[in-house]
C-alpha cells in the first residue's frame, strides 16, 4: 500500500512549521513533500538587522534539509493548483512546468509587498520582504553615503544622504530605527559629511508609529526615533516618486535616491487565482484550517483567512506568532483525518510582541507587561534567540562581536537594484533584469 503524499506549498513560518510537526508526527507513514523557492526558511524578524550591518544574511537563514528530516524538498515556485485532480504545477530551477499529486495539501504560500497605485512607485522604490532585498539595501546605504561624501553638488549630496521609508508598522518602524544608526556610523568616519548626517524621514497615513500596537509601544518607539534624529511624519505619505525624490501627500517634496516600501503585505498572488472564496485577498478557511467544500486542502498563515475565536467575526492578523501556531495546527489536523488523534479548531490569544529599535533600545508588552530600553532589548533579543529554529549561536555570536567591534561598512554589489522589483511575487528570489 503506497504511503498517502502530504504536500505543503511555501516555508514560511507556517509552512514551515507545518512540515517540521508532520515530519515528527508521520515517522515515515507519509511521503511530506515541500514546495520552496529555496532551501532555508527566513527568519524575517531579523531581517532589519541584516540590511544594518548587524548580521551576516546567513544568520537568519535556516537550512530546511537540515532541520526537516523525512521531508522531501523540491526546489520551486507552486504556479497552479487544480484542486478537482488534486495535482500542483510548479517550476523552478530544475526546469519546468512539473506536476505534483496530492492526497492532502498545505497552502503557506505566504505574502509579497502590498502595492498602491502611486506614479512611479515601482520604478522607485524597493521593498523589503525577502534576503536579496535586505543585502540590496545594505549596499545601497553604504553606497549612497559614500557618494555624498565624495560629491561637491550640495542638492546632490542632501539628496543621497537623505532616506524615505514609507510604512510605520513593526518593518518599517524597525528598518528606520536600524537603518539611522548604521549610515551615522558610515557618515562619522567620512569628513565629506561632517556637519551633514544622514537625514531619515519616516512616513505614513496613520496617526501614530506602530498603529497596529499597544499605544505604550507606539510612544517608546516614535520618542527614540525622533531622538535619533529620524524625522517621524505621520498622517502623510507619497502621492508621487521619481527619479529626484518624492512628492508628498501633504504637497511638499523631497530630494532622495532611496525609497523604503514598508506598507505592507498582501496575501500570495497563487491564493487569486485557485477559484475559491477569499476575503480580503485571503483564503478563505474554517476554525479547523479547512478550505470549505475541500477537505483535503488546508490552509495557514498569511495565505489564510482565519476565523479569530478569540474576536467573533474577525480574521486573524498577519503575523508570526500565528502562523506558527496555525502551521503546527495544521499538521495536527491532517494527521487527525488519518486517525491520529482529534482534530481541534485554531484558538489563540496574543502574547505581545517587541520591537527592536536598533542600539541598546526596543519596546516590548510580552504578556501584557509594557518594557522599553535595555529591559526590553534584552528581552526581544532572547525570544528571538528562543523562536529561532536553528543558528541561535552564530546569531548571539554576532550580536556579541559587534557590541565590541565597529560595523563593517562596505558595498559588495551582489544584488543590482533590477533584480529586486517591488511589483516580484517571489521577493525571495533574485530577477534577471527586465
Amino acid at each position: 500500500m503506497s504511503r498517502p503524499r502530504i504536500v505543503i506549498i511555501g516555508a514560511g513560518f507556517a509552512g514551515y512549521h507545518a512540515a517540521r510537526r508532520l515530519s515528527r508526527l508521520a515517522r515515515g507513514a507519509a511521503e511530506i513533500v515541500l514546495v520552496n523557492p529555496h532551501d532555508y526558511f527566513l527568519y524575517l524578524p531579523l531581517l532589519p538587522e541584516v540590511a544594518a550591518g548587524v548580521l551576516e544574511p546567513r544568520r537568519v537563514t535556516v537550512s530546511l534539509v537540515d532541520t526537516l528530516p523525512g521531508v522531501r524538498l523540491i526546489l520551486g515556485e507552486a504556479e497552479r493548483i487544480d484542486l478537482g485532480r488534486r495535482c500542483v504545477t510548479y517550476g523552478g530551477p530544475g526546469g519546468g512546468p512539473r506536476e505534483l499529486t496530492y492526497d492532502r495539501l498545505v497552502l503557506a504560500a505566504g505574502s509579497v509587498n502590498k502595492l498602491l497605485p502611486i506614479p512611479g512607485l515601482t520604478e522607485h522604490a524597493h521593498g523589503f520582504r525577502g534576503i536579496p532585498e535586505a543585502l540590496f539595501l545594505r549596499d545601497h546605504l553604504t553606497r549612497q553615503v559614500e557618494l555624498a561624501a565624495e560629491t561637491s553638488d550640495a542638492a546632490e549630496r542632501d539628496a543621497r544622504r537623505t532616506f524615505v521609508v514609507v510604512g510605520a508598522g513593526y518593518t518599517g518602524t524597525e528598518v528606520a530605527g536600524n537603518g539611522i544608526l548604521y549610515t551615522d556610523a558610515l557618515a562619522r568616519r567620512l569628513p565629506g559629511l561632517a556637519g551633514n548626517p544622514p537625514r531619515w524621514l519616516l512616513l505614513d497615513v496613520a496617526g501614530r508609529v506602530l498603529p497596529e500596537l499597544d499605544e505604550r509601544m507606539s510612544r517608546t518607539a516614535d520618542r527614540v526615533l525622533r531622538r535619533r534624529g529620524v524625522d517621524v511624519r505621520m498622517g502623510t505619505s507619497v502621492a508621487e516618486a521619481t527619479h529626484d525624490g518624492v512628492r508628498l501627500t501633504d504637497g511638499g517634496f523631497v530630494a532622495t535616491r532611496s525609497l523604503i516600501w514598508c506598507v505592507g503585505v498582501r496575501p500570495d498572488p497563487l491564493v487569486a487565482d485557485l477559484g475559491v472564496p477569499t476575503a480580503k485577498g485571503r483564503l478563505v478557511v474554517d476554525e479547523y484550517l479547512n478550505v470549505p467544500g475541500h477537505p483535503e486542502v488546508y490552509a495557514c498563515g498569511d495565505a489564510a483567512a482565519v476565523p479569530d475565536l478569540t474576536r467573533p467575526g474577525e480574521i486573524t492578523t498577519m503575523t508570526a506568532q500565528h502562523a506558527v501556531r496555525q502551521g503546527r495546527l495544521a499538521a495536527d489536523n491532517i494527521a487527525a483525518s488519518y486517525g491520529r488523534g482529534a482534530r481541534r479548531p485554531y484558538k489563540h490569544h496574543d502574547l505581545g510582541f517587541v520591537v527592536d529599535l536598533g542600539g541598546t533600545q526596543a519596546a516590548g508588552n510580552p504578556l501584557g507587561v509594557p518594557l522599553s530600553g535595555p529591559v526590553a532589548k534584552v528581552v526581544t533579543r532572547g525570544y528571538h534567540l528562543v523562536s529561532m529554529p536553528g543558528n541561535r549561536i552564530r546569531v548571539l555570536a554576532d550580536w556579541l562581536v559587534g557590541s565590541v567591534l565597529p560595523r563593517q561598512g562596505v558595498q559588495l554589489g551582489l544584488v543590482p537594484p533590477q533584480a529586486v522589483p517591488l511589483d516580484s511575487s517571489s521577493p525571495e528570489l533574485m530577477h534577471a533584469a527586465r
